[in-house]
């Protein structure tokens, strides 16, 4: 794409068939404002109900049935502002959308935050009489989560001025997003032949941080650094703001730690959590230290910097690939899990569920971005790559996730804990891997898709988890009552690294600046995650090889049933005790498997 020579385009020049089509949730801004002064005119269907629910299931029944109902609308006129801004954080219409719709949450969490406290609040033995009825059985995981957050719940009326407060506690990931989009500038770098290239945060991301070009990459990353150094403050700030704000909350609210209170919602124990940081970080190290310093010995460089992590290992051969061939493949690829899912990765793919662009203001990184009733949008930037065929299976894994989910679930049943959101994305890498695999006995094209997993490896169990590990420090340090400022933050962050990494990567300015790159940290405990669900999918992939179909119908029940189950439950549907550390191990042997083989590749 001519994107990435001289200056970015604008959203308006972008051609349509790069964008995706949200339309597809309103078919015009104006559709968008009717709708949205109708949700908020209709919240008195839900407060109608406020003091109530004490009267009866029919009562009840039809409170939850209205929230939900209430829900689904909402999220739909949410997301297109949301999207809107992803799409182009420099308009100041979506700018303006945004707002509205921020401030519009405020208003709903204020005051719908009754419907919580008052089912809180009800007798125990009135919520068993409502379980026992069949119109409530849908509800039943919703009703027990909140009960379990009984004990942490403050005054009724303490939590709607909290509600209430909700755009002005959400201000830190706002400003974070908005300074990113709208106000970071990059100075352009040139190529060998004294070529002006664009630089953005996402091009350096998707492009120059994977260059085989190694004085390109380092140019691209010196003017990289220089921006984000001067940002450091601001967004030391802004994240301490952020950190600030848990720490009181889990103090208000009676938690042990804030840690506890993050993980409650995921229904996830500190011992799954420790376990999965814990070992994923003392048993790969060794590993990737190794990968390391074969990438050095094998690009020839002088040292081995932490933007040289991501060159590829065999620069010669990087197989380019359009939209429309890589379209095909995922396609092919995904054949083994039926028509039914299928059926929803093909819609995504040629219907403009896809926003392929890079143009200014744009999002950075790659998401997916499920609305209930309609279907997923998929934001990322197309480089005509193999890496960026991955991303798109990646992204289009959340998609078929929540489409079947969607087919077989009502709304308040729809989301699965955070802690296995991303295992349905990783396995569908690791079966387009598989596949390519299966397709070609040529040496170099297994060593070729071996990094491709080792580049979704470094993504999910090195990049996220020491994400993780850094935001573990962080907030301990924290409640120990320590400032963050961005010299504590430059030295914890390098301090990870450099504890992972050894004296295989030299960890630079660039490298201890890298905690000012992704938006994770502003929601919650999410980065450790990725690693959670790569070990999922590692299994569970490993399982369909292995057994073929039978461990296929257990990986789509597993997509099917949603959020009705808690992870260990939910999981053990896809045949996998997460109780357990081994399948943890599991995954990083597999992990060392690869560097073998790849190491005696170049032998």
């Amino acid at each position: 794409m001519s994107k990435v020579a001289g200056k970015r385009l604008l959203r308006s020049q972008v051609p349509e068939e790069q964008t995706w089509n949200l339309a597809d949730l309103f078919a015009t801004d104006q559709a968008w404002e009717t709708e949205l002064q109708a949700v908020a005119a209709d919240l008195t269907n839900i407060t109608q109900y406020k003091g109530r629910l004490s009267e009866g299931v029919e009562v009840f029944v039809d409170c939850l049935n209205a929230f939900e109902e209430f829900q689904i609308r909402f999220l739909k006129v949410a997301a297109y502002a949301r999207l809107r801004l992803s799409e182009d954080g420099t308009n100041p219409e979506n700018q303006g959308k945004y707002a509205r719709i921020s401030a519009l949450a405020a208003k709903v969490e204020s005051e719908l935050s009754f419907l919580e406290s008052e089912i809180i609040d009800l007798p125990i033995e009135v919520i068993d009489a409502y379980l026992a009825n069949p119109e409530v059985a849908d509800f039943t995981k919703f009703i027990k989560d909140l009960l379990d957050t009984k004990p942490y719940r403050l005054s009724p009326e303490t939590e709607t001025v909290l509600a209430a407060l909700g755009e002005v506690l959400g201000a830190p990931y706002m400003i974070y997003e908005r300074t990113k989009a709208a106000d970071m500038q990059f100075d352009s770098i040139k190529d060998y032949a004294n070529n002006e290239l664009a630089m953005s945060f996402a091009l350096y991301e998707d492009l120059y941080e994977s260059s085989p070009d190694t004085k390109l990459r380092r140019k691209a990353t010196e003017s990289f650094t220089k921006t984000l150094k001067q940002y450091q403050n601001t967004f030391a700030g802004t994240y301490g703001t952020e950190v600030t704000k848990q720490v009181v909350l889990a103090r208000l609210r009676g938690y042990p730690s804030v840690t506890e209170m993050l993980l409650q919602p995921q229904g996830v124990t500190l011992e799954m959590y420790h376990n999965q940081l814990d070992i994923i970080q003392k048993e790969l190290a060794p590993h990737m230290r190794r990968y390391a310093k074969l990438k050095k010995e094998q690009l020839g460089l002088d040292k081995m910097l932490f933007c040289d992590l991501k060159a590829p290992l065999d620069p010669e051969y990087d197989p380019p690939i359009t939209y429309q061939e890589a379209a095909q493949l995922i396609l092919d690829a995904f054949q083994i899990l039926g028509p039914e899912y299928c059926s929803f990765i093909e819609e995504a793919l040629y219907n403009r569920w896809v926003d392929l662009a890079d143009n200014v203001g744009k999002s950075t990184g790659a998401f997916c971005s499920s609305v209930y009733g309609v279907h997923s949008f998929i934001l990322m930037t197309w480089t005509d790559s193999m890496r960026s065929a991955f991303t798109l299976a990646h992204e289009l894994g959340h998609a078929g996730h929540f489409s079947l989910a969607g087919k077989y679930q009502r709304l308040v049943n729809l989301r699965p804990s955070l802690y296995m959101i991303e295992a349905p994305s990783t396995m569908n890498e690791l079966l387009l891997g598989n596949y390519i695999l299966k397709q070609s006995e040529d040496v170099r094209m297994r060593r070729w898709v071996i990094l491709q997993y080792l580049g979704t490896y470094y993504h999910n169990f090195v990049t996220h988890l020491l994400e993780a590990e850094y935001q573990r420090r962080v907030y301990e340090l924290a409640e120990s009552g320590k400032a963050i400022t961005a010299s504590l933050l430059n030295e914890q962050k390098g301090q990870v690294l450099a504890d992972f990494w050894g004296d295989a990567v030299e960890i630079d300015e660039g490298a201890r600046l890298t905690w000012m790159r992704q938006p994770h940290y502003y929601m919650g405990l999410y980065p450790y995650t990725y690693s959670a669900g790569l070990t999922v999918a590692t299994a569970c992939s490993q399982a369909i090889q292995n057994e073929g179909q039978p461990a296929v119908e257990r990986w789509l029940e597993f997509l099917k049933v949603g959020g009705k189950y808690q992870p260990l439950d939910h999981i053990k549907i896809a045949g996998l005790d997460m109780s357990s550390p081994e399948p943890i191990r599991q995954a990083v042997a597999f992990v060392g498997s690869l560097i073998d083989e790849l190491e005696k590749s170049f032998v």
